[in-house]
């Protein structure tokens, strides 16, 4: 191949890859369409690769490089279809539910025959960790995707990377707890262990540094000049009037992570972005394309002040923002004078020299130097390796108790009567009612999110939230307390679409007159007839629901989710 780009932890060249992980879709029949390429800067690119026939299948890549982003674009593709990533928030459908296996062939099914977690799962120390008062029941472990409680609890095995050892681990903790935290595919197993390690230091040094409010060394200026492609870029920003903070995340020359901080004296909003690789320049330039990708330079608006709380810097919600796009909150500490660590020039492979494989194995050594063991579960079903590791109290992104108060099963439990509610009798209605007020579900959760939907964009599904569905069962059955309580909240929650937030201000309204036909005129003046007469209906119980169709569980006439099972089907075809 003529023209051919390599990249220090590549194990093939850039063109090599982007052609093989394209013959590769294009052999399993998913069209995909590069959108909104960026190169806001020099030495940043970066690109939005979506599916042309499913828009909620889409990566993001960057890199220095045209190339460079195509090729970790179509790598993250990969690692997403090899892991079931796309799907991991989404219903599987009851045909998929009740096939021969629903993730992997390898999967393993344990019945749930009591609230005891099945001896067979995981390892006493980490049911102890996971479950560490023993009062999460095995039930909760049953999965979002297929919520098949009959079958049991789904797991997968991963190998424990100190002795070899098989742990069986419920897909409900995975996607729980570790999301996408620990994915990668490359061009072979060295290369993606090694980037799936990575990361996985990356977001364990970032959630420390923001939730400890500590202050990182500054990376000398002398050291910025050896690597002039970086150097550009960091100038450009410069020059475009934008402070930017190059630091040392290594912490005390421990981990292999560097930060780029922008802060932007239009709106005095700060954005501390984080790369980690086990050779300085990689990690150098990681942070500085994670920085700018998907960004145009007039982009850049919109990220929080610094904060003083700490408390509120360390909050889940604040740590989850910074991992899902890092435009949570820093704390002023770390824009102190007084680092807390001595500037490393560290590197710990050479540029040149240095292979994947010493890559992966320094990375192996760090962490369990630290007193944590390595879950790896490999996946090449679709001809690209691939794989995912998990390490336990490092890589979660979410808190361990969110398996008790946050469990996504609680979806999975709430499904069938939800997408059954046309068919629901008062009875029933009342029934989803109390378990939904049992179970504390905030009110502003989409309830498409909650049981796994993906909501067409015109349909009552995209924006019906919680606290909705409630007022709705509330008026389903008559209980006029519950429905004022439910048209207070929708009063003052503004992300509802405005027309049905009217006619919930005309319920309201019409309970509250002790005479409303005395008031007819003022009334339609107010509101209209429309939503006037939408209001008399759900109150006298002739509408109900707004007239919502029931997809059930097969998800009838549910467009933009069966577009998902489809692409689905390509990577499993044995589930056809």
């Amino acid at each position: 191949m003529q023209n051919e780009h390599f990249i220090p932890g590549k194990d093939a060249s850039l063109e090599h890859s982007i052609t093989t992980l394209q013959a590769r879709l294009a052999a399993l029949n998913i069209q995909v369409e590069e959108c909104s390429w960026l190169n806001p800067v020099p030495g940043v690119w970066s690109v939005h690769l979506r599916n042309r026939d499913c828009p909620l299948m889409y990566t993001n890549g960057k890199g220095a490089s045209r190339p460079a982003a195509l090729a970790s674009a179509l790598g993250e593709f990969f690692e997403r279809l090899s892991c079931n990533y796309f799907w991991n928030h989404y219903y599987l459908g009851e045909g998929i539910a009740n096939q021969e296996f629903a993730h992997y062939p390898r999967e393993r099914w344990l019945p749930v025959t009591g609230t005891a977690w099945p001896a067979e799962l995981l390892t006493p120390k980490l049911q102890a960790f996971y479950n560490p008062e023993g009062n999460i029941p095995a039930e909760a472990l049953v999965d979002l995707n297929t919520g098949h409680y009959g079958r049991g609890i789904c797991a997968i095995p991963y190998e424990r990377l100190g002795d070899g050892a098989q742990v069986l681990f419920p897909v409900n903790i995975i996607s729980n707890l570790y999301v996408s935290n620990g994915m990668a595919a490359g061009n072979s197993q060295n290369e993606a262990r090694a980037q799936a390690l990575s990361e996985i230091l990356e977001r364990h040094v970032k959630f420390k540094v923001i939730a400890e409010g500590l202050c990182l060394p500054d990376v000398p200026e002398a050291v910025l000049a050896r690597h002039p492609g970086i150097a550009a870029g960091i100038d450009s920003l410069r020059q475009a009037g934008f402070g930017i903070l190059v630091k040392d995340a290594s912490l005390g020359g421990r981990y292999p992570v560097m930060c780029v901080t922008l802060l932007n004296p239009r709106d005095q909003g700060v954005f501390a972005s984080f790369g980690a690789h086990p050779r300085f320049e990689v990690a150098l330039e990681r942070a500085l394309t994670e920085l700018l990708q998907g960004r145009a330079l007039e982009a850049l608006d919109g990220f929080p002040p610094p904060g003083l709380e700490l408390d509120e810097v360390a909050s889940g919600p604040n740590l989850e923002i910074h991992f899902v796009d890092s435009s949570g909150i820093v704390h002023w500490n770390f824009f102190t004078d007084r680092p807390d660590f001595e500037f490393t020039e560290w590197n710990f492979n050479d540029l040149e020299q240095g292979s994947t494989g010493d890559d992966y194995a320094w990375l192996c050594a760090a962490i369990q130097e630290d007193g944590f063991d390595i879950y790896v579960a490999d996946f090449e079903h679709l001809g690209v390796y691939a794989c995912r590791i998990l390490v336990p109290g490092m890589s979660e992104i979410y808190p361990v108790d969110d398996l008790e108060w946050e469990n996504n099963s609680n979806g999975a439990a709430l499904r069938p009567a939800i997408l059954h509610l046309a068919e629901l009798d008062d009875e029933q209605c009342a029934q989803v009612l109390d378990t939904l007020n049992a179970m504390n579900i905030a009110d502003e959760r989409p309830v498409a999110a909650l049981i796994g939907l993906a909501p067409d964009p015109d349909s009552l599904w995209a924006d019906l939230r919680v606290g909705e569905l409630k007022t709705l069962l509330a008026l389903a059955i008559g209980d006029e307390e519950a429905v004022l309580e439910g048209c207070e909240w929708i009063r003052q929650f503004e992300q509802l679409d405005e027309a049905r937030r009217r006619v919930y201000r005309c319920i309201a309204t019409l309970l509250e007159l002790e005479d409303p036909d005395s008031c007819e005129t003022a009334l339609v003046s107010l509101y209209g007839d429309e939503t006037l007469d939408l209001a008399a209906d759900l109150i006298d119980g002739e509408l109900r629901f707004f007239g919502l169709p029931s997809p059930g569980l097969e998800l009838a006439g549910c467009t933009l989710h069966q577009s998902l099972l489809a692409q689905y089907v390509k990577v499993h075809p044995q589930l056809a």
